[in-house]
């Protein structure tokens, strides 16, 4: 395991910033959590495109547990801004630090992968820029543009930042027409000062509630991680909240804890309890729900979005 004090020939650490926090123990996964390692012909073929392209992914940055899979299907999520974020929160793997300029090619070179790779729905992400006076929005969507020029037919999911401080910036992002608004809550408000220190749960809220406001039809999604201690009604209040704000879409996750610098798991949540949150989630009036202990933002993103459009429809919303 690499751990964040580790250098390679002189590279600094990738999380400067929890170098001085006391080793936290990483508990033995339970047998549910166990994934195959990657290495499938299309995997390694979807890694080629990539590398090509040189574009950063979340699913290699975050250290996704369902890479194998998901890659095996020709299903990345790219993350764009570059791969150093300006927020440090104790739960996420990807680099922290001071950020790189904006690559102004990076739009044709996300456009070429879909391409390429023949994505009929794609997860696009990023690290969070607070360098930037608009936190990146207009580089979202010039990434949506690019993508939308070369593969029209192809469905666009983005998952932002929380654009906190910089005003008109949803409004760019909204624009651009993405097919699905996702923007993690990640937990529980009772966990933010320690988990997600950076940012601010009912802005979070107001940033999904806000998109509804500015395109009804648009989809939106949230998701957060368990088993960082909340409790089963803080859960449940998330989740009307969530509601409140017109969120058609829930997914929760179990938190697996990438180093022994960062937030250890408190707790891993049995899959019966996962169906459990699904079977409320679903009785609160959410579209779509995905509960399980694998379960992350992007994962099935295209069979999920095809489930969501025909759930509006039944709903008649």
């Amino acid at each position: 395991m690499v751990t964040v004090l580790d250098t390679v020939g002189g590279v600094k650490p990738r999380h400067p910033e929890k170098a001085h926090r006391p080793d936290q123990p990483i508990a033995r996964k339970p047998d549910w959590i166990r994934v195959k390692a990657p290495g499938s012909p299309v995997y390694n073929e979807t890694r080629e495109i990539v590398r090509e392209n040189k574009l950063v992914t979340v699913c290699e940055e975050a250290g996704c547990p369902n890479i194998g899979e998901c890659w095996s299907k020709k299903h990345a999520t790219f993350m764009i801004m570059g791969d150093t974020c300006t927020r440090a929160c104790a739960f996420c793997n990807v680099k922290t630090g001071v950020p790189g300029a904006l690559d102004a090619g990076e739009p044709d070179s996300v456009a070429i992968a879909v391409e390429k790779l023949g994505l009929s729905h794609v997860v696009i992400t990023s690290v969070d820029r607070d360098d930037l006076d608009d936190g990146g929005a207009d580089h979202f969507a010039r990434v949506i543009g690019a993508i939308r020029a070369r593969s029209p037919r192809t469905t666009i999911e983005i998952l932002t930042p929380d654009f906190l401080r910089k005003p008109g910036a949803l409004e760019t992002v909204v624009a651009a027409k993405p097919d699905v608004f996702n923007h993690n809550l990640e937990t529980v408000p009772s966990k933010y000062l320690k988990v997600r220190p950076g940012a601010r749960y009912f802005h979070s809220i107001r940033l999904l509630q806000k998109v509804k406001e500015l395109d009804p039809g648009m989809f939106t999604k949230s998701g957060i991680m368990v088993g960082l201690g909340e409790e089963r009604n803080e859960v449940l209040q998330l989740m009307d909240d969530l509601r409140s704000a017109e969120v058609d879409f829930l997914t929760i996750g179990q938190y697996l804890q990438p180093t022994r610098k960062h937030h250890e798991v408190i707790s891993f949540v049995t899959p019966e309890a996962f169906k459990a949150y699904e079977t409320i989630a679903y009785a609160k009036g959410f579209l779509m729900v995905s509960s399980s202990p694998l379960t992350r933002s992007s994962h099935h993103a295209g069979e999920d979005f095809a489930r969501l459009r025909a759930a509006r429809a039944a709903a008649g919303r």
